[in-house]
């Protein structure tokens, strides 16, 4: 089987873009992490799937796989690379468009004179039961015990759930190691993307993600939205914030709960193939 393919990344986050608007072909676990492969095969963080809606007002299905080839309902930087791969192969012209995903809809607004692109997150959800956290109780920040030590961190769902755990120096913290032991942490029923947030000022952060089913990416939209609405709940920050990611920034805001939370970010085309499979 041949399927065509597009590269994409948002500041180096980087994902295999799929059309299915006019077949729709079935991938097993198995052949989606053989895509992700970097020694056998393409090579991404996630693959991204375009499918066509049934559901009225909706544009497009928006489907999000791991490098491990599980299903996720959310990624940030994939929608920017998602609104404008519709926009560039002509399967459609609006702007904004609305897309479903796993877990909800999102709104996806490209600057057609630029490569930015303003993507509506939604809401966060911050209830246990929602993010989902094994606790009895909503609070603003959590502590887990691992190996002895114990660890603050606030949690919420951005359509997948987030960790965050404050630190002096992204620099220096022990993301590969501490993301890969938290990210299964009984205390997370569905695992959880975990990110380590050194605050800079009240508008300004730096930030490294763990992220479930593919490790330590170089950007991450959701937990870029995820690590800011922490902090601006924990009262550190204002409600426009400038998150600086190893791959390059990204500028989130939020205006408090039940509030929709805006991220502007770039989204590039690295190049189109032919998939054996």
């Amino acid at each position: 089987m041949e399927l065509q393919f597009t590269k994409m990344h948002g500041l180096g986050n980087d994902f295999v873009v799929l059309d299915f608007t006019e077949q729709v072909i079935p991938l097993s676990k198995a052949q989606a992490a053989h895509i992700a492969d970097r020694h056998f095969g393409v090579g991404c963080d996630q693959i991204l799937i375009v499918e066509r809606s049934e559901k009225l007002g909706i544009d497009f299905k928006y489907r999000i796989l791991n490098a491990d080839g599980s299903e996720v309902g959310q990624c940030g930087n994939g929608a920017r690379c998602f609104v404008r791969y519709v926009h560039d192969k002509g399967l459609s012209d609006k702007n904004p468009i609305t897309v479903e995903t796993l877990t909800g809809q999102m709104t996806l607004n490209q600057d057609l004179n630029t490569n930015l692109v303003t993507v509506d997150m939604g809401a966060p959800r911050f209830e246990p039961a929602e993010i989902p956290l094994n606790v009895d109780q909503r609070s603003s920040v959590y502590i887990l015990e691992h190996e002895g030590e114990e660890f603050e961190f606030s949690a919420l769902s951005m359509g997948n759930p987030h960790a965050v755990l404050l630190v002096d120096d992204v620099c220096t913290a022990p993301v590969l190691e501490l993301g890969a032991a938290l990210e299964p942490h009984t205390i997370f029923p569905e695992k959880a993307n975990i990110g380590f947030m050194q605050i800079n000022s009240r508008s300004d952060i730096s930030l490294r993600v763990f992220e479930r089913g593919s490790g330590e990416t170089i950007a991450c939209g959701s937990g870029t939205c995820a690590a800011v609405v922490a902090g601006i709940q924990l009262g550190k920050l204002d409600n426009r914030v400038v998150a600086h990611l190893t791959g390059g920034d990204l500028t989130i805001e939020w205006d408090g709960e039940d509030k929709n939370v805006m991220m502007t970010g770039p989204a590039e085309t690295s190049f189109e193939g032919t998939l054996i499979l």
